[in-house]
């Protein structure tokens, strides 16, 4: 479409003189070149310009938008592609051409060469001269230059690359100079793309000029994108200095700077015997910042502690908002209002609620982890203090087991977890006005799950308790048989342990050193105890023992997250509670696994 419009452009200035304009008007219609500025009579009638045009009546019914045309406001279909060019005869002033055969193939073309606005003429008669080849070929566009070979053919170079197109479209025409019809002046003329050297060299400088706006505009862009420059240091002088340590001095947003300055002077190696006291001022009045700053950040965190504050009061009235909504639901559910809903309300009424309650839990669990949080910062003193009492019953050889302490930890923040959320209900989120049943039940419900932690505390406390004293009673009992063994009042440890069993002496010294060689064995974690508990109760339902395949295949179904190897390594850092032996001869030949945990009790 542009190049028609150009070519409109071009044809509104030609005067050569035509003799039949119909042809020509034909031929640049087909190329969507308007017909203007042709001297003569018109090319076409009016009733081929505008259409729905009578003569007779001299008449223009009413126009319609969507109808194509050159009256209409949309733009007419495009052509097929495969729809054929129909050709006419176009009359010049020297000669005359016909179209080809409209039944053979279109004239062939070479490949466009970049930037091409030269083509080649071939086929023209032999008495065709520069002149007649300008007037039949100046139609499409200006004519730069043309290079007439003695070989009937020629070169023409146009001012643009769009008139190539047009002067293509009259290849496979057969020009006829005049009348005549001898050999000499007649001949089918093949036009085609040319390569120039021209051509090519303005499309390269073209592509330069265009490569070069492309990389001024990447430019530009590229340094919009990059942050300013810093700005560069003064190198050192007395004036400088003084200038500097006025800087360093004032509380203002050029402290900053002035500290760079004066670090990069330091750095470039300024400082000598000379300027050795100024620069020990500016230092001091850098120093002298240090306080300005504390004293900020001591500001900053007030204004934290009061925005906190702030936050934890707006959750507490966003609480007791969310409060009085499930006092409005629960009031809404009971049956004396709950009768009179129908049923599609009733749901609507449920799921609300059931989102109310959702909100409301996790926001109790989000006050109650701010709650948490400050207890942890208030009680720091208490767990630095509890390092120091373990160590202390350690010396004196009180040392409770890991398990009870843990769960010991573990219930009393659930109490302390219950009774804050306790008085969270009854002290601040639920006003006294508002007080209803479910909050009650809750409260109660609360209330009793406290008193069961408070009993499961106490039975903890006092098997903690007798665990400790059994081990005080170890630790005596261990002493006396050393001071035993030291005076030589026993033949050896073996027979006095010996003696002691029979008389039904429970030996406490060989439990607590089973509980030493267990705890160097490695049992540190919750998980490996569990599986020494298994492992001991399946090989000691299995007397003749088992190979290790056989013990993981029965742990996988517990925990498949359970490796072979794992079993095994737990199993041969504990010698004295699980043994390895070979049984079988020869193909069969096989390790077994067996519990001997109860060998050196004398009960297995």
């Amino acid at each position: 479409m542009a190049s028609a419009a150009d070519g409109a452009g071009c044809l509104s200035d030609l005067s050569v003189p035509v003799s039949e304009h119909g042809a020509w008007a034909t031929a640049m219609n087909n190329l969507g070149i308007l017909p203007v500025g042709l001297r003569g009579p018109p090319l076409l009638s009016d009733s081929v310009c505008i259409q729905r045009f009578d003569p007779a009546l001299g008449l223009i019914p009413p126009i319609n938008p969507l109808m194509g045309g050159a009256l209409s406001l949309v733009p007419p279909p495009p052509v097929p592609p495969d729809m054929p060019i129909i050709k006419e005869i176009i009359h010049c002033k020297s000669c005359t051409l016909f179209p080809q055969n409209p039944n053979l193939p279109p004239p062939s073309t070479r490949e466009r060469p970049p930037g091409c606005k030269t083509v080649f003429v071939g086929g023209l008669p032999e008495n065709a001269t520069e002149e007649i080849i300008r007037e039949v070929f100046d139609e499409c566009g200006e004519i730069l230059a043309i290079r007439k070979s003695k070989k009937n053919f020629c070169h023409l170079r146009y001012s643009e690359e769009f008139m190539v197109d047009k002067a293509l479209y009259l290849s496979g025409y057969r020009m006829r100079i005049g009348s005549s019809t001898e050999k000499k002046d007649s001949g089918r003329i093949h036009v085609d793309f040319a390569q120039a050297r021209d051509d090519l060299y303005e499309w390269e400088c073209q592509q330069r000029l265009l490569a070069r706006e492309e990389r001024h505009r990447r430019k530009v862009h590229e340094d919009q994108l990059h942050p300013p420059s810093p700005p560069p240091i003064v190198h050192f002088s007395e004036h400088e200095a003084a200038m500097l340590a006025e800087r360093l001095k004032a509380d203002d947003h050029n402290f900053g700077d002035a500290t760079a300055v004066l670090f990069t002077w330091i750095d470039r190696g300024e400082v000598n015997r000379r300027s050795a006291n100024s620069f020990y001022s500016m230092i001091q009045s850098t120093n002298s910042h240090v306080r300005r700053l504390m004293s900020e950040k001591a500001q900053h965190e007030e204004e934290m502690e009061r925005a906190k504050e702030a936050f934890k009061n707006a959750l507490l009235a966003i609480l007791n908002q969310f409060e009085q909504i499930s006092a409005v639901f629960t009031a809404a559910t009971r049956q004396k209002a709950w009768d009179h809903f129908s049923k599609a309300q009733r749901k609507n009424i449920d799921i609300w609620h059931k989102q109310c309650e959702e909100l409301r839990n996790a926001h109790s669990e989000e006050i109650m982890g701010i709650r948490r949080e400050e207890e942890m910062e208030m009680s720091d003193d208490d767990s630095d203090e509890s390092p120091c009492k373990r160590l202390r019953s350690e010396d004196h050889g009180v040392c409770a087991p890991p398990s009870l302490n843990e769960e010991n930890d573990s219930l009393r923040w659930q109490l302390d977890a219950y009774r804050n959320e306790v008085e969270l209900l009854r002290n601040e989120h639920t006003p006294a006005h508002i007080h209803t049943h479910s909050a009650e039940a809750q409260i109660q419900l609360l209330q009793q799950n406290m008193h069961t932690m408070q009993q499961q505390l106490l039975v903890l406390q006092e098997k903690l308790s007798s665990k400790e004293a059994e081990l005080q009673e170890a630790r005596e009992e261990r002493s006396s048989l050393q001071g035993e063994l030291c005076n030589g009042e026993v033949e050896s440890p073996d027979a006095e342990l010996h003696n002691k069993m029979n008389r039904g002496v429970p030996s406490l010294f060989l439990s607590r050193e089973r509980r030493r060689e267990v705890l160097r064995g490695g049992v540190a974690t919750e998980k490996e105890a569990l599986l020494l508990g298994v492992i001991s109760t399946f090989l000691h339902v299995h007397p003749f023992g088992a190979n290790l395949e056989y013990l993981w295949s029965y742990i996988q179904r517990l925990d498949s997250k359970v490796s072979a190897g794992e079993l095994e390594r737990l199993m041969l850092r504990l010698p004295s509670m699980f043994r390895q032996e070979l049984s079988g001869v020869g193909a069969t030949l096989e390790k077994r696994w067996k519990f001997c945990g109860f060998d050196s009790l004398g009960l297995a």
